[in-house]
């Protein structure tokens, strides 16, 4: 039989809250956003009130024998011997209600949970307005654990309330007082927990989780690192959870700056990454989930002078990650690429590991703004073109920043990365690949964007219309309908009636234009040789010239065969994404 990972161990519900409380366990800060629904809080209670299993605990061994100090100002009385990896949502929702402390939802708005109990039918339910007016009713069950009163006098003030609405009969009574108590002693409620050894690494323990809670979601280094956060360095996490949160929420007229933008919506574990990219130059967190927690890759022992200098890099990380003259200025570079907001980004790690190469170009290598905003806003439409950081971000974010090794000062840094960028957009990706590329029906086609990109860098109009694609993109201008569609420039049912029936051709890149939603309307299905000589008469020969070279589109366009005019135009869209990718690298003035 093979070593058993880890052991059993009975608790009392009142030992895990005391244990809580006292910092043995570590129950991640209760403002943190809880996911669960007050109905499923209910559901537990009335589950443990008749005696039902509620499952095991999955606890992890943080591998310190004895206390150890924590980073920054926590009120703990001790570091937390053991981490929740599986039971984390039913120990804050008990925790939450017994000790009537607040949750944060996932909107950010503290709440109480409130659950009632109704001691003649011995029934729970989430408290309302309703049940705060009938007297049948306990409407905050946390009052009998508060300690303020005895069971017996609790009971008493219950009863007497209730007498004064209606006769109770003496089997009654004893029906409420034998209800009371059986609720108050959910405190010795038992509890099983797992204790998994500390020495079992990350990856054992993820697969231990999703084995034994096949419905859970599975967990990876990420939460790990962010669970070591909440043990080692509270107030780290605390900032980074209120920096996305803020994200996220549009700021009042005249408050102070915020990191809200129109570009990501992050999360803490997303920003966590560009952390540990910029203070460890790693993508994968396997690695630096093992040395924040003080642990000697040889050895195999922990150490917490060692945890201790890790987290240090990791807060001087962080401070730059979350700096908003640096949030924002990167937001710079994007705009500079030709991409308005998110709108016509595909991936948002592209945007993160963006940024991190921004703060390690900023940072460690002094390059000056304006050239880190030029090189860097190259990079991104390189890697949004080519869909760098889809498929295995990890992987090739790591190669990326293994190119920086040699880099000495930020003209190797500028040179490293335009070389990588002129390594990958050679002629004949330019004008083999990316045209084959752009046989796509897909509706966030990376191509796609990044000619809508190009069309911004290159100041075109919308097509048949004098309004700038940049201006009616612009995400800070929000209307019910968009001012800027999709337009199928062989419409759908147009082609249908000639017999093209497959989404896939009909839906494809290059049958896309960008027009205004008043001439979309207007098109209707109309075949494009109705509709076409309308609209090129509100425009002299010049201006019809150039908006077609722009949105490429040959002359007399509408009297080609589709399947002609698809293959000519994606060559026409490669050519106009180089030409836009050009206004980066200044070849377009030479």
């Amino acid at each position: 039989m093979a070593d058993v990972l880890f052991k059993k161990v009975d608790y009392t519900l009142k030992k895990l809250l005391e244990d809580i409380d006292m910092g043995e366990i570590g129950l991640p800060d209760i403002q943190r956003p809880f996911v669960w629904g007050t109905s499923k809080v209910r559901d537990l209670f009335d589950s443990m009130y008749r005696g039902y299993p509620v499952g095991y605990l999955l606890f992890w061994e943080n591998g310190y024998p004895g206390e150890h100090r924590t980073i920054g100002t926590d009120k703990k009385q001790k570091v937390p011997r053991l981490l929740i990896v599986d039971g984390q949502q039913r120990l804050t929702a008990l925790y939450a209600v017994m000790k009537a402390v607040p949750v944060v939802d996932k909107k950010f708005r503290s709440r109480y949970i409130r659950i009632a109990f109704h001691p003649l039918e011995e029934r729970f339910e989430v408290t309302n307005s309703a049940i705060k007016k009938d007297v049948a009713w306990i409407p905050d069950i946390s009052k009998i654990w508060d300690g303020s009163t005895s069971t017996f006098a609790f009971t008493t003030t219950y009863l007497q309330r209730l007498k004064a609405k209606r006769a109770l009969a003496p089997a009654e009574e004893q029906r409420v007082a034998n209800a009371i108590d059986r609720l108050q002693k959910l405190l010795d409620y038992p509890l099983t927990a797992l204790e998994i050894s500390s020495s079992v690494d990350e990856d054992r323990v993820a697969e231990i989780f999703v084995r034994i809670n096949s419905k859970g979601t599975p967990l990876n280094q990420a939460d790990f690192i962010l669970t070591l956060m909440s043990v080692f360095w509270e107030e780290g996490r605390k900032e980074l959870e209120a920096f996305c949160r803020d994200a996220k929420q549009l700021p009042a007229a005249g408050s102070r700056p915020t990191p809200f933008n129109h570009y990501l919506l992050p999360n803490p574990d997303q920003l966590l990454r560009v952390s540990v990219a910029l203070g460890f130059r790693r993508a994968r967190l396997e690695h630096v989930y093992s040395l924040l927690r003080g642990k000697d890759l040889q050895t195999r022992q922990f150490s917490p002078e060692q945890r201790e200098r890790q987290f240090a890099i990791l807060q001087e990380a962080q401070k730059h990650v979350l700096d908003l003259q640096n949030w924002h200025e990167f937001f710079k570079v994007l705009k500079r690429a030709g991409y308005p907001g998110e709108q016509i980004i595909s991936s948002q790690m592209a945007i993160l590991y963006t940024y991190a190469l921004w703060l390690i170009g900023k940072r460690d290598f002094g390059v000056d703004l304006y050239h880190l905003r030029e090189v860097i806003a190259r990079w991104f439409f390189m890697a949004a073109l080519t869909s760098r950081y889809s498929g295995s971000p990890e992987s090739r974010m790591e190669q990326d920043l293994a190119l920086l090794r040699e880099a000495k000062n930020a003209d190797d840094f500028v040179r490293v990365l335009d070389g990588q960028i002129q390594a990958v957009l050679t002629n004949d990706y330019w004008q083999v690949t990316l045209p084959n590329e752009l046989e796509s029906a897909s509706s966030r086609s990376t191509g796609q964007f990044a000619y809508y990109a190009a069309l911004c860098l290159l100041d075109a109009p919308v097509l048949y219309s004098r309004m700038k694609v940049t201006a009616l993109l612009d995400p800070s201008t929000k209307a019910k309908k968009s001012a800027l569609e999709r337009h199928h420039l062989f419409p759908r049912n147009y082609l249908r009636r000639q017999g093209t029936t497959e989404r896939r051709e009909i839906n494809q890149v290059a049958n896309y234009a960008l027009v205004e939603w008043s001439d979309n309307i207007a098109i209707s299905d109309q075949p494009p040789k109705d509709y076409v000589p309308q609209m090129e008469q509100r425009f002299s020969v010049d201006e019809l010239r150039r908006m077609y070279e722009l949105h490429a589109l040959p002359e007399k366009w509408y009297e080609l065969s589709y399947v002609d005019f698809l293959a000519e135009r994606r060559k026409r869209i490669a050519a106009v994404i180089r030409k836009g990718f050009e206004q980066l690298t200044g070849a377009a003035a030479r």
